[in-house]
């Protein structure tokens, strides 16, 4: 793939007829298992610095991603899509929950056990500008797993190595001696995904991987993923804000809100038939390439609330245009309305 021009592989849809992304494999096993994982920050005060409250940022999530599939996570900043992310791969370790890997489970492995799993789970940082350390060329970023794994057998093995992932992301042979800074933004990112496949890996969390680039950078990583995964078969949990991205790239959504999700259901269904208000406002905002098209904006009143004081009842109802008195007292349960399609509303009981 060129790393100088590129563009999303697919033709525009049309407004009402969203793009159908890749199928995932029926009847797969899944390859992680998501079940009530929660994260709480303790807040510190007074003399003996005793926890007087928590940042509640992942609250009770539960999802399954199956081999080969693409699952898309969504929300406002904060809502704690990252920090679920880093959960799974125990960057940091989560509060109570289960995070099962082909069927291992994560949460309680020790560190060496830790360490093998780590080659088949993998993740794509989002600053492309601060997830490179400046003082190492590219050759020491990609190649160091490869040394802390014993993946290469002789020097020359090594640096073949390091060669053919440049190659596979775009980026040639000689670029391997340079530093970071000497590379432009999408470049960067390249060298972070290529330092991701070095291990071969199974899953790769792509944290925010295009929030950071120019919108026609962002249209040749996303070629470069889709082209990776129909390649080597890998599974990708995408988190984003822009839904329009994580629409093409998807095949099943899963949107959050306050550290819980609210919905999930295959990408057609939730961008065409939406059953949670905060999904619907979501979708609202998203731009239609059609000036003539018109669509009605949900505008949403307030603020996000604040993640340690939390609301009672459904945390959405103080900006959901249709609460009542049931969503301000009871907390609504994540629950079937369609086939594969999930929502915590009580508007759909």
């Amino acid at each position: 793939m060129n790393s100088d021009t590129a563009s999303l592989s697919h033709a525009a849809p049309e407004p009402d007829v969203p793009a159908a992304p890749n199928q995932a494999p029926d009847q797969s096993p899944d390859l992680l298992q998501v079940k009530g994982l929660t994260k709480y920050f303790p807040l510190k005060g007074g003399l003996l610095s005793r926890e007087v409250d928590r940042v509640h940022a992942v609250d009770g999530v539960s999802f399954s991603i199956a081999a080969g599939e693409t699952l898309g996570m969504v929300g406002e900043s904060g809502c704690g899509k990252s920090t679920t992310g880093r959960c799974i791969l125990r960057l940091i370790e989560p509060s109570s929950g289960e995070v099962r890997f082909n069927g291992q489970d994560v949460t309680a492995m020790n560190p060496q056990a830790l360490r093998e799993v780590r080659r088949d789970m993998q993740i794509i940082f989002q600053d492309p500008f601060a997830s490179l350390n400046p003082r190492m060329t590219v050759e020491a970023i990609i190649g160091e797993a490869l040394t802390i794994h014993k993946l290469t057998k002789s020097p020359a093995d090594y640096q073949a190595r390091v060669v053919d992932l440049l190659e596979t992301v775009g980026l040639n042979a000689d670029h391997m001696r340079r530093f970071p800074h000497e590379f432009s933004g999408g470049q960067r990112q390249r060298i972070g995904i290529a330092r991701a496949l070095a291990v071969s890996p199974k899953l790769i969390v792509c944290d925010e991987p295009v929030s950071a680039l120019d919108v026609s950078i962002q249209a040749q990583v996303i070629n470069l993923l889709e082209d990776l995964q129909a390649k080597m078969g890998l599974t990708y949990l995408f988190i984003a804000h822009d839904l329009s991205v994580v629409e093409h790239i998807s095949n099943r959504v899963a949107v959050m809100y306050l550290g819980r999700v609210v919905e999930i259901a295959p990408s057609r269904d939730l961008y065409t038939r939406p059953k949670h208000p905060y999904t619907e406002a979501l979708l609202s905002a998203v731009p239609i390439p059609d000036p003539k098209a018109k669509k009605q904006r949900i505008v949403l009143t307030g603020d996000v609330p604040n993640p340690v004081n939390r609301p009672s009842g459904c945390h959405f109802h103080p900006r959901c245009p249709k609460a009542t008195e049931r969503c301000k007292v009871e907390q609504p349960v994540l629950k079937a309305v369609g086939t594969q399609h999930q929502a915590a509303c009580h508007l759909n009981d």
